[in-house]
């Protein structure tokens, strides 16, 4: 059992909200983490709403709610049965009105569009949300790990189920059977109706175009389909928490800066799965090894920094650089991502760093210690890098 870095933020947010809604992808760990809350509170209780029986107990849902007053109530895959929420807004307030103010109730579910817009319908002001990432190297790798250790995360992504495999090829199986289940079972149980085929093809040009600028034209002369469908599917992979959009950085910065946003598969393991990548040899050989690099360590430091606003900058001229991150105290990062074991960066960097006037200039890259270049430019690997992020947030 790995310690989530989520697990600690969640027994505070209970604290402090009457519910929580913790989102993540299927199999990324959400029952696990709520059965260590169930532990902690002996008269919790837990439904799984994709069981006919569960759903059952709920054909009178505030009937079910008032008798386990004073209790923690988690309701797995809730987007199952959104009806629900408008029923929670009056227990809630009803509970606190009995002096249950916070704890009440975890909502769990694997399709965020869907749930954040009911909460933020229905539960204004009484939730609080907490996204539950794949396994991130922060919680799976000790701080003197090998670089093996970061390429084996890198390969395998950090589903829990694929990085505890016991080998390279029952790692990919795994995956493999993960893709066909998201796209025969658990899309088509959300409600669109959406061909296996189309959607698989789309998922893995997507792999194919890591970290690429979004071009929904392209893929839809691919597909035979129309820009609308593709942007629809899109925004349906990004609800699932599968796919990213990340938006080009929107300052003004007195330049002609592109627009269109970059795409990526969020787990490099799914990567390698849509494009039949069983082991690192066969990832380095592949064109996408660069960009999948890129996104694997992009994720580490978004999730490092959930609270700050990520993008990426990129003029016509050439100036760029992977990411930018905005905390909250106006601080702004900027962040160079390379494979290589002995990176350097571009005269554009330069440029894009005074562009948006950084504060802070990493190269983020496949090293084994930390060191400085000129201009203030420091080196790290990604666990690092991750480290240092989440003690400045």
């Amino acid at each position: 059992m790995y310690t989530r870095l989520a697990q600690t933020k969640l027994t505070d947010l209970l604290r402090q909200f009457p519910a929580v809604v913790l989102i993540g992808p299927r199999q990324v760990g959400k029952t696990t983490l709520a059965f260590a809350e169930k532990d902690l509170r002996i008269t919790a209780t837990y439904l799984d709403l994709e069981l006919p029986s569960a759903q059952r107990q709920l054909d009178d849902p505030e009937a079910y709610f008032l008798a386990h007053q004073n209790q923690l109530v988690i309701l797995d895959e809730v987007q199952r049965m959104p009806e629900l929420f408008a029923v929670l807004r009056g227990v809630i307030d009803q509970r606190r009105r009995n002096g249950e103010a916070c704890g009440q109730f975890l909502l769990l579910g694997s399709a965020s569009g869907v749930l954040l817009q009911q909460t933020s319908e229905s539960l204004a002001g009484r939730v609080a949300q907490l996204e539950l990432t794949p396994f991130q190297a922060r919680e799976v790798l000790s701080a003197n790990a090998a670089a093996a250790d970061m390429n084996s995360l890198w390969v395998r992504g950090g589903f829990p189920l694929s990085w505890l495999a016991p080998s390279d090829a029952d790692s990919l199986t795994w995956r493999e059977v993960f893709i066909t289940t998201y796209l025969e079972k658990d899309i088509p149980a959300l409600g669109p109706r959406i061909p296996a085929t189309t959607l698989r093809r789309l998922w893995t040009m997507l792999a194919h175009s890591q970290g690429e600028l979004l071009d929904q034209s392209k893929l839809a002369s691919a597909l035979a389909i129309s820009g609308q469908t593709v942007g629809r599917y899109i925004d349906l992979l990004c609800a699932l928490m599968l796919v990213r959009r990340l938006p080009a950085w929107s300052g003004n910065a007195g330049k002609r800066l592109v627009r269109a946003p970059k795409v990526y598969v969020r787990d490099s393991g799914v990567v390698h799965a849509l494009l039949g990548l069983q082991h690192l040899d066969a990832v380095l050989g592949h064109p996408v090894a660069g960009s999948s690099w890129e996104g694997f360590v992009i994720e580490q430091l978004i999730a490092a920094a959930p609270q700050a606003q990520a993008s990426f900058y990129r003029t016509s001229h050439g100036a760029e650089v992977d990411l930018v991150l905005e905390f909250k105290n106006g601080e702004t990062w900027v962040i160079e991502i390379k494979r290589s074991s002995a990176p350097s960066v571009s005269k554009g960097f330069y440029i894009a760093a005074n562009d948006v006037k950084a504060s802070r200039k990493l190269l983020v890259a496949a090293v084994d210690s930390t060191f400085a270049m000129r201009d203030g430019v420091e080196v790290m690997n990604p666990l690092v890098a991750a480290e240092l992020v989440g003690r400045h947030v």
